[in-house]
């Protein structure tokens, strides 16, 4: 998210998390001052091989939940962020069954996992991985799925089941312009994916 307009309208839908990415080289880099958003949603920094001090520095100006790294992050950067007591979401870029092995040395620093599809960048490719792939996943930590989620996913995530998957990121497959996300097509996906999963 980006605009302060668009990020209260998007606070209106059935959202729990909302993602700021604190990445300069990134078109959806966040420069606003603060961040306007209601409690019960919770607030996801997103950096990219960012120093940790840097990260803390905003974690406490923009009161983040999450700090989501989506770099060459340590496991040792992992254990002092949380140390400092902020909540990990590592992502794991995802495309082949080895690149799983990466969640082994993570498993005792994150929160969380993200699965993204790889790409010669960090994030934000707007294509799916294989996710049969995840079947090789059999660790404790729980993960977000990402990668390529469009409108037309909600079939493909309904088939989808893993016992640690614990929710989605909508990313580019809902935006009108990058950091800009359309209303009307995200609120009802998220209305049809809940029908389905009831």
């Amino acid at each position: 998210m980006k605009e302060a307009e668009n990020i209260r309208t998007i606070a209106q839908a059935d959202i729990q998390w909302m993602g700021f990415i604190f990445y300069p080289k990134s078109v959806r880099y966040y420069t606003a001052p603060s961040i306007d958003l209601p409690p019960k949603i919770k607030r996801v920094g997103v950096f990219v091989d960012a120093p940790l001090n840097e990260m803390l520095q905003k974690s406490t100006c923009f009161r983040l939940d999450y700090l989501q790294l989506h770099g060459h992050e340590s496991p040792a950067l992992c254990r002092n962020a949380q140390a400092s007591g902020v909540k990990i979401i590592k992502a794991i870029p995802i495309e082949k069954q080895e690149d799983l092995f990466q969640t082994e040395m993570y498993a005792a620093c994150v929160d969380y996992f993200l699965f993204d599809t790889k790409c010669s960048g960090f994030g934000g490719s707007g294509k799916r991985f294989n996710w049969s792939l995840l079947e090789g996943y059999q660790g404790d930590i729980p993960f977000l799925l990402s990668g390529g989620l469009a409108p037309d996913s909600l079939e493909a995530l309904r088939a989808f089941v893993h016992p640690r998957c614990i929710g989605i990121d909508l990313n580019s497959g809902f935006e009108i312009t990058p950091g800009i996300k359309d209303y009307a097509l995200l609120n009802e996906f998220i209305n049809q994916l809940k029908t389905q999963k009831s």
